[in-house]
């Protein structure tokens, strides 16, 4: 199902361009992936951004509904004094994750990201070298290395998470991960930015 010929694929897109500002590389490799480029992935950007921002485009779980289809699970959570629903989809490039809407009571959108599908594992996170970008998500990570403390995002779509790991010398180091639609993007440490997927100087 699509909405104006925008439909997964363009959705994913989406999801890339905003992680580009990362990763390029592996965005790029995505996009091929998928059969597309980058001027595809810009232009879904555009018109994704054009149509949440008009007031004829469904709003709540609608929206996701008329560009992914129906979800494959749905469920509910408590959040604090509100129960929220829980809708998820399907991600062909993350094959072991799942595009997560929460909707407060009213149908707003409480938050939106990429989580655990059920019945999959993260990879084994013991230590920063652990820490591979799009390896794991913000759940992942918080439950490794707790108790972790959520920080703002550096813009809509991002999420922050500072928590305390051992790196392969076995020593403690406070550490900042970045996460794009809540996969990770980067980690820096207390000794300053953390090469890709390692733990920094």
């Amino acid at each position: 199902m699509a909405i104006d010929g925008f439909g997964p694929l363009e959705f994913q897109l989406v999801l890339l361009r905003r992680m580009a500002d990362f990763r390029p590389g592996e965005v790029e490799d995505a996009v091929l992936r998928l059969g597309s480029d980058r001027t595809a992935m810009r232009e879904a950007n555009r018109r994704w951004q054009a149509m949440i921002r008009s007031r004829g485009f469904p709003r709540g779980d609608r929206r996701y509904r008329a560009v992914l289809g129906p979800p494959e699970s749905a469920g509910r959570r408590r959040v604090g004094d509100l129960e929220l629903r829980v809708l998820r989809w399907p991600v062909p490039l993350w094959p072991e994750l799942r595009f997560e809407v929460l909707l407060a009571p009213g149908g707003a959108v409480f938050n939106e990201w990429l989580v655990r599908a059920p019945g999959t594992a993260p990879p084994p996170l013991r230590t920063l070298e652990d820490l591979a970008p799009w390896s794991c998500t913000v759940g992942d990570v918080a439950a490794a290395f707790a108790p972790a403390r959520p920080m703002e995002g550096t813009a809509p779509g991002r999420w922050r998470l500072a928590f305390t790991a051992p790196d392969a010398d076995g020593t403690a180091r406070g550490a900042v991960a970045d996460f794009t639609w809540g996969l990770l993007q980067e980690v820096r440490t207390d000794g300053g930015p953390a090469a890709p997927g390692t733990a920094g100087p």
